[in-house]
């Protein structure tokens, strides 16, 4: 870390400890025009009257999707998410980070993969992190959800700054990556675009693929609201911006509570894992033969692994997000209080 950046450090820790904050503790939204784009699918991409909000669409024909206008290295990255209802078999919906558009082999990826569900099941929540093309090593985690994403919008959020990442489900994290020496390019760390998608996974999506869309349940609608897009704005997605370009943006995101992971938040984020995870690499022996040096070895998942029965479930490769089939919560803030 340079002298420059580690000063810049000291200040946040300093802010932290005297409660200063450079923003307000809730982010301010935008509407989709200030800071996303059409991606395609057409007529499947639905914008609200007042701009503030937009239904994406899968039927027979196609998927659907948008993008952020401009590219941004590090940041804090949320929406509000309402999921389709009812048979959702196959159906992926998306809220990610990527610039796998530009770097087609060595690309970064940061996701929430939401996975349809059948009749009498639930929703899974997939996140993924990707850095520099290593999707040969996963890193996903799969989870279910303490309440029914089909019924009201909940906040979904990535954090993403030089040194950790941490994926927020309303104001409870789920899941936090440190940065490690040994994780090398497989931490991502080139400028991304910021994504949202639904399409037609039924190669992988739900149960492993045994169960596909099934198109007399369509049209599939996702609605997306309270846009926040806060980091480093870069110009070219192909330079990497330097410490000092975008030392600012990061201490600004580093003195916000979102950014803070305190011990509440942390007794909040392990039990949220203990109950609802059913998927994490950091024990998979049977896809790898290494622990992964970012996972904490927590002892208690590690117990229950094989009680998971997505454990034993090898994901085949996925398509494309940005392929149609034809071309904070209630349950959550009780957890934190508990």
């Amino acid at each position: 870390m340079s002298h420059f950046l580690l000063a810049m450090v000291m200040a946040v820790v300093a802010a932290a400890t005297t409660g200063a904050a450079s923003y307000a503790d809730d982010p301010q939204t935008i509407s989709f025009d200030e800071g996303y784009s059409h991606l395609f699918g057409g007529e499947n991409l639905i914008k609200s009257r007042d701009g503030r909000s937009v239904r994406l669409k899968l039927d027979r024909y196609s998927g659907s999707g948008f993008i952020s206008t401009d590219a941004y290295q590090n940041g804090f990255f949320s929406a509000s998410i309402k999921l389709p209802r009812g048979y959702t078999a196959g159906v992926v919906v998306a809220f990610y980070l990527s610039n796998g558009d530009t770097f087609e082999h060595n690309h970064d990826e940061l996701d929430f993969e939401f996975l349809g569900e059948r009749k009498g099941k639930e929703w899974r929540v997939q996140t993924n992190v990707y850095g520099n093309g290593s999707t040969s090593r996963g890193r996903e985690e799969r989870y279910l959800l303490p309440f029914d994403p089909s019924e009201e919008p909940h906040n979904y959020s990535i954090l993403w700054t030089s040194n950790n990442i941490i994926f927020y489900i309303d104001d409870i994290p789920i899941r936090e990556v440190i940065r490690n020496d040994a994780m090398g390019g497989d931490f991502p760390s080139k400028p991304m675009y910021v994504y949202a998608t639904i399409w037609d996974g039924s190669a992988w999506a739900t149960e492993g693929g045994k169960y596909k869309v099934n198109y007399k349940y369509a049209p599939f609608l996702s609605e997306f609201s309270d846009f926040i897009l806060r980091g480093c704005r870069v110009s070219n997605i192909r330079q990497v911006p330097s410490i000092e370009d975008c030392a600012e943006s990061e201490v600004d995101l580093m003195t916000e509570e979102f950014a803070i992971m305190t011990a509440r938040k942390r007794n909040a984020m392990h039990r949220f894992r203990e109950r609802y995870m059913t998927y994490t690499v950091c024990y998979d022996t049977v896809r790898y033969s290494a622990i992964f040096p970012e996972c904490d070895n927590s002892i208690i998942e590690k117990e229950k692994f094989w009680e998971w029965g997505e454990s034993k479930v090898v994901t085949p490769r996925r398509r494309s997000k940005r392929k149609g089939r034809a071309g904070v919560s209630t349950g959550l803030r009780r957890q934190a209080d508990m």
